[in-house]
C-alpha cells in the first residue's frame, strides 16, 4: 500500500452548511477541524508506507477518526458507523453527505502499521508542540506526574494454565502454517480432544494428584512439539513461528529436565524454593501477550498488564494568567508526556525518561510534582542540574535506631568531607572510609572502631551487628546533602502546603478512566498498548481544548479549592 500525502481534504460546501445550521455553536469534532487541522498531517507518516501499490486512505484522516474514536470510548465498529452517520464528523473529515465511509477493519491495519513502525506518539506530540506554540504550555512551568495500573487484554492465567494453553497456542499456529508437516508429528485426534477447548482452571481436576499429572502431560507434549520443530529434518522455519518460540520459553521457565540416577528424563514442575522461577521481569503470563507481567501493589492490588505515567501541566491561575499576557482565566491542564512500561518497572525508573522527553521538547518544567515512588537522592539531585525542581517527598532513613525513633540514626553523627572522617554522637572518630559501588550507584562506606563502639555505653542501642562495631553508608557529598536538605524541609507545613498541588493528577487518571477506558488494554503488545495510550491522552487533551474555547463552565477543567489555597500560601 502507498501514500499519497494529502492531509485532510477540505470541507465541501454543502456539508459545511448543514452542518453550521445544525451546529449553530459548532460541536468537538468541528472546532477539531477548524482549529486543530495542522496537526493532523500526512507526512510524518511517509516511512510507514511503501512507495509503490494503491494509494490507502490518507493517515491524517486515520489519525483524526481515532482520536475522535477515543474522545468517546467507541469500538472500530462505532467508530466506523460514526463516519457514515454523523454530520459533526463528516465535517471534521472532509467528507460529503452522501460519503459512504470505509470498513472497519482499516483502523486495526492502520494502529498495526502505525505500531510496527514506531508511530505511536505522533499525534500525541504534533498537538503537544502546537499547544506549546499556542502558549498553553510550556517550559519553566508547574507539572505533575503520577502512575496507574492497567490490565492487559488477556484472561489471567494460573501456571498450570499457562503451560497448557502455550501449547494449545503452538498447535493451533501450527495448524495453519504446517498443517501436513503437523499431522506427521502427532496424533492429531487425541490432542484435538485435549486440545481443542481452551484450557480452563474451572473445568481441571480438583485433586492435587491428578493436577500433577496434567501438568506433566502438558510438558510431555510441549517438548515433544519443540522437539520436533528443531529436529534436523524440520524445516527450518517452523521453529521460527512466534508460537513455538513462546511455548519453548514457558517450557523452560515452568519446567525442569534432569536425569535420574538410571539416566532416565525427569521433567518437574518448578518449585520456588528448589529448581527456583523466573524473576516476575521475566516470567510470561500469557502466549498471547507476551509483554503483559504480574505485578503487585501493596497488599490488597495485583494485576496482569502494564503501568501507564501521565504528566500533565498545573500552573496555578494566576500564574498561568500572567504567563500569557492576554486573556482572563487559567490556561487548561494539559497532557504533555505519556509513558507506558510493562508492570514490573518501579516508577523510579521512569523519573529520567519523562523529565528527558520533556526538555527535549522545550517543556522542561521549573517544579515537577511527583510522589515518594519516583525520586532518589542521585534523581534529585541530576534533575536540579538541569533546572528541575522535584517537589516529591523522599523516603524517610530506613536503619533500626531511625525506625525505632531511639539510639543514634543517621542524621546524628557529623561528617567532615575534607577530612573523611565521622565522628558519633559520643564523640567517637571513624577510623575508615570507603569508597564502594551498591546497586549501581557510588557510595561511601564508613568504619568504627570496634573497641571504641564495645566500650561504649550506648552500644546496644547503637548497633547490633556481631561485630560489634557501627558501620554507616553515605551518598556522595552532593547527594546526601540534597537528601539531607530535602527530608527536613519535607517535614515543614510550608512544604506540605505546596506539595498538595500534586494531587490533581488524580482527577486526570481518573477522566482518563472514565472516557477513554485506560484502565482496561484494548489491544496485545506493549507497542499497541503505548499506542492506545497516546491517543488518549490526545484525546483528553482535545476535551479540555474543547472546553477551553468555549469557556463551558461544567466541562472546563477548573482548579480545585486545594490547588488555589497552595498557590496563595506559596505566591
Amino acid at each position: 500500500m502507498s501514500m499519497q500525502p494529502k492531509g485532510l481534504p477540505p470541507v465541501p460546501e454543502q456539508t459545511a452548511v448543514v452542518a453550521r445550521a445544525a451546529f449553530p455553536d459548532g460541536s468537538l469534532p468541528m472546532r477539531v477541524r477548524d482549529c486543530l487541522a495542522e496537526v493532523f498531517v500526512d507526512e510524518p507518516f511517509a516511512g510507514s508506507f511503501g512507495v509503490r501499490g494503491a494509494p490507502g486512505m490518507p493517515p491524517a484522516v486515520l489519525s483524526l477518526v481515532t482520536v475522535l474514536q477515543f474522545t468517546e470510548n467507541l469500538t472500530d465498529r462505532q467508530a466506523a458507523e460514526a463516519v457514515r452517520d454523523r454530520l459533526s464528523w463528516k465535517y471534521a473529515l472532509g467528507r460529503e453527505l452522501t460519503g459512504a465511509g470505509f470498513d472497519f477493519t482499516v483502523l486495526s491495519r492502520f494502529r498495526a502499521r502505525l505500531a510496527g513502525h514506531g508511530l505511536e506518539r505522533v499525534v500525541f506530540d504534533r498537538l503537544v508542540d502546537h499547544c506549546r506554540t499556542a502558549g498553553l504550555v510550556g517550559a519553566g512551568g508547574r507539572q505533575r506526574t503520577d502512575a496507574t495500573h492497567v490490565i492487559c487484554a488477556v484472561r489471567d492465567l494460573n501456571r498450570l494454565e499457562l503451560a497448557g494453553e502455550s501449547v494449545r497456542a503452538a498447535l493451533e499456529a501450527l495448524a495453519v502454517a504446517a498443517p501436513a508437516w503437523l499431522s506427521e508429528q502427532i496424533d492429531v485426534a487425541e490432542f484435538a480432544h485435549r486440545y481443542g477447548p481452551r484450557v480452563n482452571g474451572w473445568t481441571m481436576p480438583s485433586s492435587k494428584s491428578k493436577r500433577d499429572r496434567l501438568a506433566q502431560v502438558f510438558a510431555q507434549d510441549g517438548y515433544a512439539i519443540v522437539r520436533a520443530a528443531y529436529d534436523a529434518a524440520a524445516p527450518i522455519w517452523i521453529r521460527d513461528i512466534e508460537a513455538v518460540q513462546i511455548l519453548r520459553q514457558v517450557l523452560v521457565q515452568t519446567y525442569y529436565r534432569r536425569a535420574d540416577t538410571r539416566g532416565r528424563e525427569v521433567i518437574v514442575k518448578r518449585d520456588v524454593d528448589e529448581e527456583g522461577v523466573p524473576p516476575g521481569r521475566l516470567r510470561l503470563a500469557s502466549p498471547y501477550d507476551t509483554d503483559a507481567r504480574w505485578a503487585a501493589k501493596g497488599e490488597d492490588l495485583f494485576w496482569c498488564g502494564y503501568k501507564i505515567h501521565l504528566t500533565e501541566s498545573c500552573d496555578t491561575p494566576a500564574e498561568a494568567e500572567a504567563e500569557a499576557g492576554r486573556r482572563a482565566g487559567p490556561r487548561p491542564n494539559l497532557i504533555t508526556d505519556v509513558h507506558t512500561t510493562d508492570a514490573t518497572v518501579p516508577d523510579m525508573k521512569a523519573t529520567t525518561g519523562i523529565q528527558q522527553r520533556l526538555t527535549g521538547r522545550n517543556l522542561a518544567p521549573g517544579e515537577h510534582y511527583l510522589d515518594s515512588g519516583y525520586p532518589s537522592a542521585d534523581l534529585v539531585t541530576a534533575a536540579a542540574k538541569t533546572g528541575i525542581t522535584m517537589v516529591t517527598p523522599l523516603l524517610a532513613d530506613h536503619s533500626p535506631q531511625a525506625k525505632a525513633a531511639e539510639g543514634f540514626a543517621k542524621s546524628s553523627f557529623r561528617i567532615d568531607w575534607t577530612t573523611r572522617t565521622v565522628r558519633c554522637p559520643k564523640g567517637s572518630t571513624s577510623i575508615g572510609w570507603h569508597p564502594v559501588t551498591q546497586h549501581g550507584h557510588d557510595a561511601i562506606v564508613v568504619e568504627f572502631d570496634r573497641w571504641d563502639c564495645r566500650t561504649c555505653p550506648s552500644q546496644k542501642r547503637c548497633t547490633t551487628s556481631a561485630r560489634g562495631s557501627r558501620m554507616l553508608t553515605l551518598r556522595p557529598k552532593e547527594a546526601h546533602e540534597a537528601l539531607a536538605r530535602a527530608r527536613t524541609e519535607q517535614q515543614t507545613k510550608t512544604w506540605k502546603d505546596k506539595y498538595a498541588l500534586r494531587a490533581g493528577i488524580e482527577g486526570t487518571i481518573n477522566q482518563a478512566l472514565d472516557i477513554t477506558g485506560l484502565r482496561r488494554a484494548r489491544y496485545r503488545g506493549l507497542p499497541k498498548v503505548r499506542l492506545q495510550h497516546a491517543f488518549s491522552a490526545t484525546a483528553i487533551n482535545i476535551i479540555r481544548l474543547d472546553a477551553h474555547w468555549t469557556d463551558h463552565p461544567l466541562r472546563r477543567v477548573r482548579t480545585s479549592r486545594l490547588e488555589r489555597l497552595a498557590y496563595k500560601l506559596t505566591a
